[in-house]
């Protein structure tokens, strides 16, 4: 028995979007840049999925979507075409729970002399907009606070924190790489500038995303070419996988009505199926939550025998496909840096497990994976202590 826990990180690709791309390879392969007919076809496809994603987190127009390559480079694009504006370094704010594709870039600007600051958190990862209001400065000019944590499952206020950078006349930017196509998002009640995407989270193809970028809202491209996007992502497009992201999006939200209410059930099903676990401490905001995502970490785990990395390869051994939080850089494993940003002590931050939901879960594979996680578990406690002894 397999069973694939991993939703947070890539889930597989739709039939329908499969299906979607298939024709497009074979039949509208053309260069949607080029005035002839085979171009004309693939701009159409083209427009067509900006429409479909626009309606996804109901984008005010289809021009306000920019295709990239996922969610990586549109964080990247957001902050970096904000920030080549300006002349001479200013000051920017992010949480201390963002994901690396918005923490690195941002640290590579303080390297270049920018001002940084970087909200706390609580002990449930999430951010107080007091904390926001007080953060911003004078030369402040973009706030981004990630959607959904994908660690930790939190979500932020994002409603509240827009509205406080709009009021300061300050552009806010948020990661909805995980929050996209499992809760309804709409730009245009959330105020937001700036929000990312990322197709192979809402069961389309892997290497295309999306930037939605307000109307009036100025970015500088991130590479220099045909113009191509608005003039934001030069290159010529990748029409087939944009078409699958197009599909997936549409699908994703027929789906949610009905999809977001059981991924719930089932994260609620297994969490308490796992409340009686010893060592096991669940981890982030348990009612503002991303409605896939189940996450612990092990109260006492350590570097060696017990942690998280431990604990993936064992349930892998198992058939069953989870995550770990803690990073492992030159052989050591370091602690998870979003727990110890919320509070936690190095042991149970080496100790994160993830396992995220989706698609194709039902409720039996939740009553194994709970009965698997506590059996191995059991089996590794004592492993731990007679190491110690």
């Amino acid at each position: 028995m397999q069973i694939y826990l991993d939703y947070s990180a890539t889930t597989p690709t739709s039939p329908e979007a499969i299906a979607t791309m298939q024709a497009v390879l074979t039949q509208e392969w053309g260069n949607p840049s080029s005035l002839h007919m085979w171009g004309q076809r693939a701009a159409t496809v083209l427009e067509t999925a900006r429409m479909q994603v626009g309606e996804l987190i109901n984008a005010p127009t289809s021009e306000s979507i920019v295709f990239t390559s996922g969610g990586t480079e549109s964080n990247n694009l957001a902050i970096m075409g904000v920030v080549r504006q300006y002349s001479s370094p200013q000051h920017l704010i992010i949480s201390g729970v963002e994901h690396s594709a918005v923490a690195e870039p941002v640290k590579l600007l303080e390297q270049w002399g920018w001002q940084v600051t970087r909200l706390p958190v609580d002990s449930k990862g999430r951010v107080n907009p007091l904390d926001l209001q007080a953060g911003l400065q004078n030369n402040t000019v973009l706030v981004s606070v990630i959607y959904g944590q994908s660690e930790v499952g939190t979500v932020q206020p994002i409603e509240e924190l827009a509205n406080i950078a709009r009021r300061a006349g300050v552009l806010f930017h948020t990661d909805a790489v995980q929050a996209a196509g499992r809760l309804p998002i709409d730009v245009q009640s959330l105020n937001v500038d700036l929000l990312s995407i990322s197709s192979h989270k809402i069961y389309g193809p892997q290497g295309v995303g999306a930037l939605y970028v307000r109307p009036g809202v100025e970015l500088l491209p991130l590479m220099g070419g045909g113009g191509q996007e608005m003039g934001l992502r030069s290159g010529t497009q990748p029409i087939s996988i944009i078409a699958g992201f197009g599909i997936a999006a549409e699908l994703a939200l027929q789906e949610m009505p009905a999809e977001t209410p059981r991924l719930i059930e089932l994260r609620d099903r297994l969490f308490a199926r796992l409340a009686d676990t010893p060592d096991l401490i669940p981890t982030g905001d348990l009612i503002q939550r991303l409605p896939h995502h189940v996450s612990f970490c092990l109260q006492n785990a350590n570097g060696e025998l017990l942690n998280g990395r431990t604990v993936v390869r064992q349930m892998n051994l198992a058939g069953i496909g989870i995550s770990a939080g803690a990073a492992c850089s030159s052989g050591k494993l370091s602690p998870s840096r979003v727990l110890l940003a919320m509070g936690y002590e190095d042991k149970p931050a080496l100790g994160a497990v993830r396992m995220t939901l989706g698609r194709y879960t039902q409720s039996a594979d939740i009553d194994w994976v709970a009965i698997a996680l506590s059996q191995i578990l059991e089996r590794l406690q004592p492993m731990e202590l007679s190491a110690v002894s």
